[in-house]
């Protein structure tokens, strides 16, 4: 059976095939924005290996990477005994930590380098993290909650009621505070109330009430199996198809037949034969809520994702970055010469630019060889999930301190829309 091109580019198995269609490109020296010194490889895997060793030195015990590790545990446990007082059941509890996670996640692109976030403590907590214990807090204070009797939990009419004026407020963001990318944050809320309404067969209503992201585990208990162990199960194209079923919130880019594809991107290396085949797809935010549901789904309910080796690793600044930090990945001079401003060090391009789009395709297919490699030289099975967590994601960021200690930001910017990294 032909599968169509929108359908095709919307699925995990599009996200690596066409990715290696990429690296296959730069092996023959045919792409269009960067030169690959193979010989940095080893460094790289030295760097990962060490850091993974040293925060994890019982290997087995690597947590997944998901939105669930940039938490508060205080904050979290906290948050867990009130549901206990509460007595809620492990279901709405789902539903609950199902609503954090995927509004967290969806605030979770790049804010820029000057950005932080203070929290009760007075501590001032930039990037990724800080944008996870911003969204806690709001999500805590009822933010994105209709109802004022149960703030901690998020609906499509809370979500609607976001606007740039709430948010600035909740990310505590003034003229020495700016943000990247707010207004493309809150519109992205905005849409998400709006998808949600659209999509009652993913997020069906539970007794009449506003839809809530959390209704995602009502569609996926209906599709519990159990296996020869008699565990319950749950394929990852089933998780996947419902987080895909928010496609509509992205901001309009690529869209085939009124297909909105979200994250994917023509690629100058790729030819297109009439079919879309220069079209390379990432899907990197919804691939960082899918590992960040797997964690809840299993730990909460005890029902295991199978299939998650399908998913690709995160193809953002810091796994990128460590790429080029290592000089793996070099920009051709005069690709540097074009995003380079005066007066700034760094080149600068649009998240839609042929060089970030090449640098995200090389960078999900060397993850999959850095894990290749550290299995072999650890002695130790481990998922992507553990690998990104353990290593590459640290690593990125402990070359970017030592190689540009003032921020230690990304080897090559990208112009946030709030939506992409």
């Amino acid at each position: 059976m032909t599968v169509l091109p929108q359908d095709y580019l919307r699925t995990l198995g599009s996200i690596r095939d066409r990715c290696k269609q990429v690296y296959e490109k730069s092996q023959r020296g045919e792409l269009t924005c960067f030169d690959v010194d193979e010989s940095a490889f080893p460094a790289i895997v030295d760097h990962v290996a060490a850091t993974t060793t040293r925060r994890y030195p019982q290997l087995d015990q690597i947590p997944p990477h998901s939105r669930l590790r940039h938490f508060d545990p205080a904050q979290m446990q906290t948050l867990k005994e009130s549901w206990d007082k509460e007595e809620i059941d492990p279901v709405e509890r789902t539903r609950r930590l199902i609503d954090l996670v995927i509004v967290s996640v969806l605030v979770d692109a790049g804010a820029g380098q000057q950005w932080k976030y203070k929290t009760s403590e007075g501590e001032f907590v930039g990037r990724s993290e800080g944008l996870a214990l911003a969204s806690f807090d709001m999500f805590v204070a009822g933010y994105f909650s209709s109802s004022k009797d149960l703030p901690g939990r998020v609906d499509a009419q809370g979500l609607d009621q976001v606007s740039i004026q709430r948010m600035t407020q909740g990310f505590q963001v003034t003229e020495s505070n700016p943000m990247v990318g707010l207004e493309g944050r809150s519109n992205l809320l905005k849409r998400l109330a709006k998808v949600l309404d659209e999509q009652p067969t993913y997020f069906p209503s539970i007794n009449e009430e506003s839809r809530r992201p959390g209704n995602l585990v009502d569609f996926l208990l209906e599709s519990v199996e159990h296996d020869e162990s008699h565990a319950k199960t749950v394929r990852i194209e089933k998780l996947w198809e419902a987080v895909m079923s928010l496609g509509e919130m992205w901001p309009a880019r690529v869209k085939i037949n009124g297909i909105q594809l979200g994250d994917v991107w023509p690629c100058a290396a790729l030819t297109d034969l009439g079919n879309y085949e220069n079209l390379v797809p990432f899907h990197k935010l919804s691939q960082w809520l899918t590992y960040s549901l797997i964690e809840v789904i299993e730990s909460s309910l005890g029902i295991v994702i199978e299939g998650a080796e399908l998913m690709t690793g995160l193809p953002e600044y810091r796994n990128g970055g460590l790429l080029v930090d290592y000089g793996l990945l070099t920009l051709k001079p005069s690709v540097k010469a074009r995003g380079t401003v005066e007066g700034k060090e760094l080149p600068e391009f649009e998240g839609s630019d042929p060089a970030v789009v090449e640098w995200r395709a090389l960078t999900v297919i060397y993850l999959d060889k850095i894990k290749a490699e550290l299995e072999v030289r650890l002695e130790q099975k481990l998922d992507l999930a553990q690998i990104l967590e353990g290593g590459t994601w640290m690593a990125g960021r402990e070359i970017a301190a030592k190689l540009r200690p003032k921020d230690g930001g990304p080897p090559i910017v990208i112009k946030s829309d709030g939506t992409i990294f």
